[in-house]
């Protein structure tokens, strides 16, 4: 249910100040949505009103469910009843990051077949470029961080994948 008692927010300004927390342009914020810059200053001057998936994409992006993102602000009633209860919380750094860590684990389990092969050297170079590409495009400590772990893995898993089979 929304809070009815003191002042209401607009959503956009909810929106515009999460933003800024994390460090995000306008323009940031778009790419991560699929909506151009112009389409994001809008939602936060208020001139538009986001969509109800727009709102959840908003929330995992925040990581915040949907009510939680709306409750408090002028979001219509009609729209908030349809929202659902939660939202997916992966950016894209971190669906990125989870897919390399999944080929590195299918190259794990296959490898007792495939270690040192080009087919292993080829998908390890790309999952290793990706994270190198995710590395350059952090915009957080956080993120850096979880670029460094996931490069971590790999590294370590390095030898064991292009030198022989691993040991399970």
């Amino acid at each position: 249910m929304p809070e009815n008692s003191g002042a209401v927010q607009p959503l956009g300004q909810r929106i515009g100040m999460l933003r800024a927390e994390r460090g995000w342009t306008q323009a940031a914020l778009g790419e991560r949505l699929a909506m151009s810059r112009v389409a994001v200053s809008h939602l936060e001057m208020g001139l538009a009103m986001p969509s109800e998936r727009t709102v959840v994409l908003l929330a995992g992006l925040f990581k915040r469910e949907p009510h939680e993102l709306v409750d408090g602000t002028n979001y219509p009633e009609a729209r908030r009843e349809r929202l659902p209860e939660v939202a997916c919380r992966y950016t894209e750094l971190e669906l990125r990051v989870a897919e390399a860590r999944q080929t590195l684990r299918t190259l794990q389990r296959t490898s007792l077949e495939l270690a040192g092969t080009d087919v292993v050297k080829d998908l390890l170079g790309e999952a290793v470029s990706t994270l190198l590409e995710l590395r350059q495009r952090c915009t957080s400590a956080a993120e850096r961080e979880q670029v460094h772990e996931a490069l971590a893995e790999f590294t370590d898993a390095r030898q064991a994948l292009t030198g022989g089979p691993i040991r399970l």
